[in-house]
């Protein structure tokens, strides 16, 4: 079975073409700029990059373009788009209706616009790619995975906010989380690496990239996520603020005469580890203005690791201790001074990594030493996979 996954951003489209049969990436690529007006393709075969300069409107016609490409005479990788056998969609957010993977309908649909009150520019972006799908792959199944399902496992007393409880029971005011399907990949590998009774696991997530969060998942159950309502709440990210005393709020509009969305576009866009060294959201520009002397920069690392560190720590709490600690996305993957320092900060727990792989970048690995009370993992992250096989699982 071949199975074509989608993400579709606001002006953006990713994809990749997986052969389930041994679960290879046959091509992917990202079609950028959509509907304006400099519309670019990078299409990826192997270690092939072919680059297609070809102007779109909309979404519909972006991926009428990406699926000429997989028939190409010179590099495509199928005969007819008759072999593509299902679509599986990213969902950002599925609110409190979705709790797993389901095959697309006008009722789900109807749902996932809803759920586009709490993420308006994913969900919408998301609907325009499965409505083109059912216009150019008339009759091939659809299954929508939802970032937000895999947190659905929450206790209430995780996820309600504490303040007027007629704003939940109003609008679905509460904690939802976000990357869901990336901590649901990476908790099942390390259970799988833990062995034992999968069901006893206790393991911490930090999806670290520009985006960022962390899960306390026990059983292969989330019990509690750091993002919130939004995927501005939890730790620091590149731009976005994370955690904070919400009168920041007011005190900023009131002193910089700022609206509200002016404030949400400065916490989203301008705050984070940009925001205090004022380099840049890449933590690879930042960690080497840092090893320059720069103070600012040393300072956004070190407020990052603190309050990752702070996180892990509180989800001990949450999971009456810890059997494992993972590392993934860019980030978390591909950065040893992160790691080490928030191993360093967690040595009270017993944690203990070892200093030469903790070198390695990308490629799953053990870091913890014989004599660590807890497991430290890198376990690069897969969330197209995960996509693919819950639309071969809900398909068959």
């Amino acid at each position: 079975m071949k199975i074509l996954v989608l993400n579709s951003g606001s002006s953006s489209l990713k994809y990749q073409l997986i052969d389930m049969e041994n679960e290879t990436v046959m091509a992917k690529g990202n079609y950028e700029r959509i509907g304006h007006g400099e519309s670019v393709l990078t299409h990826k075969v192997g270690d092939e990059k072919h680059i297609i300069e070809h102007p779109v409107k909309n979404h519909e016609e972006a991926i009428g373009i990406v699926l000429e490409q997989f028939t190409n005479n010179e590099y495509g990788v199928i005969g007819v788009l008759g072999e593509i056998d299902a679509v599986g969609h990213r969902i950002v957010h599925g609110g409190e209706h979705f709790t797993h993977s389901v095959v697309v309908d006008d009722n789900v649909i109807e749902e996932i616009k809803k759920a586009a009150v709490l993420a308006p520019l994913h969900n919408k972006a998301a609907v325009l790619g499965i409505e083109a799908c059912k216009k150019l792959m008339p009759g091939v199944p659809m299954v929508t995975v939802f970032d937000t399902a895999f947190h659905q496992t929450m206790p209430k007393e995780a996820y309600i906010y504490p303040v007027p409880y007629e704003y939940y029971e109003k609008y679905g005011l509460r904690k939802y989380g976000a990357h869901g399907t990336s901590h649901r990949y990476v908790s099942e590998r390390a259970a799988e690496l833990l062995g034992g009774n999968k069901e006893e696991t206790r393991i911490v997530t930090c999806h670290l990239g520009q985006g960022a969060s962390l899960a306390a998942v026990k059983g292969g159950k989330c019990l509690d996520t750091s993002m919130g309502l939004t995927p501005l709440g939890g730790i620091p990210m590149g731009t976005r603020s994370g955690d904070m005393d919400p009168a920041v709020v007011k005190f900023i509009m009131d002193r910089e005469n700022v609206t509200v969305d002016e404030v949400d576009n400065i916490l989203n866009k301008k705050s984070g580890a940009f925001g205090i060294s004022g380099i840049s959201p890449d933590f690879r520009d930042i960690e080497a203005e840092a090893k320059n002397g720069n103070e600012r920069a040393k300072l956004a690392l070190d407020n990052y690791d603190y309050l990752v560190s702070q996180y892990i720590a509180r989800y001990a709490v949450t999971l009456s201790g810890i059997d494992a600690i993972v590392f993934t996305a860019g980030v978390g993957e591909n950065e040893p001074r992160t790691r080490m320092s928030i191993c360093d900060r967690l040595s009270f727990l017993g944690v203990k990594i070892d200093e030469e792989k903790n070198k390695t970048r990308g490629k799953e690995i053990e870091l913890s030493t014989p004599d660590s009370k807890i497991k430290v993992y890198i376990i690069p992250t897969n969330e197209e996979l995960v996509i693919a096989r819950d639309t071969m699982n809900l398909v068959k």
